[in-house]
């Protein structure tokens, strides 16, 4: 591979890692902002108890699967590292 090709792909690599963890950063702390609430105490949750759901679920899916990018990118660069 080319050095201009695995800068690209490099560069690449760690912006998505950038944006993956930065989306399941704020994805996270608005689901607890809107299912706890901010006043007190958790008045999003206390409104609506009969209809309320933990967010927990939502959550470790969305970032278990942030987390599995962001392993797969880093194993993929370390394997390729060690292949020199």
């Amino acid at each position: 591979m080319k050095t201009s090709a695995r800068r690209l792909f490099t560069s690449l690599a760690v912006i998505s890692v950038v944006v993956v963890v930065a989306v399941c950063a704020l994805r996270t702390r608005a689901s607890y902002l809107e299912y706890y609430g901010d006043g007190p105490p958790y008045f999003g949750r206390t409104t609506n108890m009969d209809k309320w759901q933990s967010p927990v679920v939502e959550l470790l899916v969305m970032n278990a699967l942030g987390l599995a990018w962001v392993s797969l990118v880093v194993y993929g660069a370390l394997r390729r590292a060690n292949s020199r």
